[in-house]
């Protein structure tokens, strides 16, 4: 019924009107099928192999104990030949860097996605990358933080760590990761073991010091 050369999609956001607003987009560009969506990072996991589309359109923050950046690596597992367009509302380069380290082929922020994304889905299938360019040039300018944190940190542990060094709260963290206060406080004593204190104070001057290094 499509066209052979139909690029196939699926779409991964935890919002259903979001959704609806991308496939809606992606549908009438021509030459593009969304086949799928998915409301976390382990559903498009699964749904990805259960279709193997050429391109996964994943949004970075989700609901779930997978996180969007740990299903990246993960989607190459189960469809290798499935390229992952991450799509998100963090400008902050360490997350496209991030992104773009786990396997993601591209970076479109949902502000550009109207302009952006069906360039980079398109650019995706045809086995190059994307980046918005904008923050390409924030990361061009930003070298990777050499005293970043522990190996050992999972990458939720890794969320919660920047979202302490951003100032912000359990609870503004909690509602952010979609998370309970608790699960948070959690997460921050197994950090505070791992990195070596004892409080949030000590944590943010380990953070203070390793930017000083820059």
């Amino acid at each position: 019924m499509g066209d052979a050369e139909e690029i196939t999609i699926v779409l991964a956001d935890d919002h259903s009107v979001v959704r609806s607003g991308l496939r809606l987009l992606l549908d009438q560009a021509g030459g593009l099928h969304v086949v799928s969506e998915a409301g976390d990072a382990e559903s498009a996991v699964r749904t990805v192999l259960g279709h193997k589309p050429d391109v996964l359109v994943l949004d970075l923050n989700m609901p779930g104990d997978l996180t969007s950046l740990e299903a990246i690596p993960k989607v190459g597992e189960v469809s290798p030949g499935t390229r992952v367009v991450v799509l998100t509302m963090q400008e902050d380069p360490e997350f496209a860097r991030r992104a773009l380290q786990a396997g993601a082929a591209g970076y479109v922020l949902k502000e550009a996605a109207d302009s952006e994304l069906v360039e980079a889905v398109r650019r995706a299938a045809a086995g190059e990358t994307y980046l918005n360019p904008r923050l390409g040039a924030k990361l061009a300018a930003t070298p990777a933080t050499p005293s970043g944190p522990p190996d050992d940190l999972s990458e939720r542990e890794v969320e919660v760590l920047r979202l302490v060094a951003l100032g912000h709260t359990n609870t503004e963290i909690a509602g952010q990761l979609y998370l309970s206060v608790r699960t948070v406080e959690n997460h921050l004593g197994r950090i505070y073991d791992k990195v070596g204190v004892t409080s949030r104070a000590e944590l943010a001057l380990a953070l203070n010091s390793g930017r000083s290094d820059q």
